[in-house]
């Protein structure tokens, strides 16, 4: 967990690890499959320099076959 993060932002980088795992890529497939860099998700799961936007939920959710709202928690943290 990075502290610069907002809890929520944390959340989602959390929320999108897990289903990333669960869907079976690695950090270095996401990357290339969302045209960024191979290091683009590991800067984000490990919280250095990047962070997720709505664009990158938008697509994300294209490759993972799912809502974006299933990176969001139910209710507000």
């Amino acid at each position: 967990m990075n502290n610069n993060l907002s809890e929520i932002e944390n959340y989602i980088i959390e929320r999108v690890r897990t289903i990333r795992k669960e869907k079976g890529f690695t950090q270095e497939q996401l990357s290339l499959r969302l045209d960024k860099g191979v290091g683009f998700i590991g800067d984000i799961e490990s919280s250095k320099k990047a962070k997720y936007n709505i664009k990158h939920l938008n697509e994300i959710a294209k490759i993972f076959d799912c809502s974006p709202k299933d990176f969001w928690p139910d209710k507000g943290i």
